[in-house]
């Protein structure tokens, strides 16, 4: 009787509250890692692939928080949706953590470190491209027949790219693929969410 009397109005703020939290913690992580880097620059070896990685996810993180207010649309809420957007929220920032460890004294450089780890990154990486497609569908037909078209063509490459470069330490692929990514977070964020709907 009292679910009745909140409206989905009501609850998206506790939601984004809860994800808020979550994706600042990714961006804490990238933050405290860069500034790490800034204070100690010989500690160890920069590799600008994993650089590269850090602005893309840094790029990820702060869009998720700017295309998750189409969440505000949704009128009946789910634990099971609510879930899903936290469990969303949980991967990327797993993928802050990969890319700055907790200590690096295993390794030599980031550069050693980001091909050991690869695997763990591109399968996260991976998870998220498909996660986005769900999290698409949750804010319902309208928004997804918006996209849809874009996604059946660039959630295959993308994921598929990924399992290439979990499998390749090929440099020059792994330049190729973070250069292309960058390039098109910029170009999606620009042609499909400059503005708020």
């Amino acid at each position: 009787m009292q679910q009745e009397a909140i409206s989905a109005h009501d609850i998206f703020p506790h939601i984004r509250v809860v994800m808020g939290m979550v994706i600042g913690l990714g961006v804490t992580r990238l933050l405290s890692g860069v500034a790490r880097i800034v204070q100690h620059p010989t500690q160890y070896r920069l590799y600008a692939v994993h650089l590269a990685w850090v602005a893309s996810v840094l790029l990820a993180l702060v869009h998720f928080w700017w295309w998750e207010f189409g969440l505000y649309q949704i009128e009946i809420w789910t634990f099971g949706t609510y879930a899903f957007i936290v469990s969303y929220a949980i991967l990327l920032f797993l993928l802050c953590a990969l890319l700055f460890p907790d200590s690096m004294q295993d390794y030599a450089s980031y550069r050693d470190y980001f091909y050991a780890r690869r695997a763990w990154f591109f399968g996260l990486l991976a998870a998220t491209y498909l996660l986005d497609v769900v999290d698409t569908l949750i804010k319902g037909e309208a928004h997804f027949a918006r996209f849809a078209m874009e996604y059946l063509i660039r959630t295959p490459i993308l994921v598929g790219l990924c399992i290439a470069a979990a499998r390749s330490a090929n440099p020059r692929f792994h330049t190729a693929f973070v250069a292309g990514t960058l390039a098109y977070q910029l170009s999606w964020i620009f042609r499909l969410f400059d503005t708020l709907d």
